[in-house]
């Protein structure tokens, strides 16, 4: 098949063929038919992590099983499906308790001594969180996919496997927004707009948008905001403070610094909950005052929205069918492969919400 390899960090990635394993018996062969490009695949090319190569980036994938191994029973050859990092093994202590977004065995690769997935000659090719999305096929664990309703549209289904999952279970989910509360979103880009929306749709009232960019303030008011504050020119949390008499109950920050994150403490009502999204550097600390916490103050952390993948995407596929949940509107570009670089760099600026690779 073809894919996008990357073989130097901070370099672009090449159009080269990779050699695709057979199914082993609890893994699903995919043929791509589009992969969302998220601001996570640009952090790991930057070598943000000490990642394996060459690596194949690329992580929210939608496409038709081609073949399956002798041992999986989800899905079957010709079923539509999305796969999802937060994959699931269903026997580890996590999974047990319904955590499966920190499963202890995600199988993101093959055991040791075992052929690799992905290959070039004798040289194993790691796929990105065992998915390795920019790429025409995928070879990924049972626990990885979810089957969709065939009347989805697979270019925006690819997006329920990161950034919908991500921002609308970290208001559904992890912040467990409540109808008639108040929330605040610092980070208006594709995951800060599905937070914007869950929270629309766990009925929130007000709902303030926070970024330092115009196009993306109005980007939310179209997902549900009934505020916007723009941060290059305010103070956001005096203006947050301003607009709800006091403060939030929830904060949720999706940029992954540590002032953003101080922020959204900051912003908290008595009893108000910060829930960070954004994915920081390992070495960045977050500083809060102690007192705040006798006022019953919370801050959290949310992984993948704390999805249930298998419930949770066919739920949300069933509210985009009903007209409910904003896909279309989420997907601002379409782009083919061999474009791949210039979509990857765009995310230092974006201007859209998502690009969606097609195949």
């Amino acid at each position: 098949m073809k894919a996008a390899v990357l073989h130097e960090f901070r370099k672009d990635l090449v159009i080269e063929d990779v050699t695709v394993s057979e199914p082993a018996p609890d893994e699903v062969l995919i043929r791509v038919a589009a992969s969302g490009v998220c601001h996570t695949d640009r952090t790991m090319q930057q070598g943000a992590n000490d990642l394996p190569l060459p690596l194949i980036l690329g992580h929210e994938v939608a496409g038709i099983v081609e073949r399956v191994g002798s041992a999986v029973t989800a899905v079957e050859p010709g079923d539509h499906v999305v796969t999802c990092a937060s994959a699931f093994c269903g026997t580890c202590r996590w999974c047990m308790r319904g955590e499966l977004q920190h499963c202890a065995h995600k199988r993101r690769s093959r055991d040791p001594g075992q052929p690799p997935r992905l290959s070039q000659g004798d040289t194993p090719v790691e796929p990105f969180v065992g998915l390795g999305g920019f790429a025409e096929q995928v070879l990924v664990y049972e626990g990885a996919v979810v089957k969709l309703p065939e009347e989805m549209p697979l270019d925006r289904a690819a997006l329920l496997g990161c950034s919908v999952i991500t921002g609308m279970g970290a208001a559904r989910n992890a912040a467990q927004v409540q109808s008639g509360q108040n929330v605040a979103v610092i980070g208006c880009g594709g995951v800060g707009l599905n937070v914007i929306q869950g929270a629309r749709l766990c009925g929130a009232a007000q709902i303030i948008a926070i970024d330092r960019l115009a196009d993306k303030l109005d980007l939310a008011r179209q997902f549900g905001a009934t505020h916007t504050i723009d941060a290059s020119t305010t103070d956001p949390v005096e203006a947050v403070r301003e607009l709800t008499g006091g403060g939030v109950d929830h904060a949720i920050e999706v940029v992954g610094i540590a002032a953003t994150m101080e922020q959204a403490f900051r912003m908290l009502d008595t009893k108000g909950t910060a829930t960070v999204v954004g994915v920081a550097h390992p070495e960045v600390q977050v500083s809060i005052r102690a007192t705040d916490l006798l006022l019953e103050k919370r801050l959290q952390g949310s992984k993948m929205g704390s999805a249930r993948p298998r419930i949770d995407i066919p739920f949300y596929c069933q509210l985009y069918l009903d007209g409910r949940l904003k896909l279309d509107e989420l997907l601002t570009a379409r782009v083919p492969l061999s474009e791949v670089n210039s979509a990857l760099a765009a995310l230092d600026n974006p201007l859209g919400a998502r690009t969606v690779l097609t195949f």
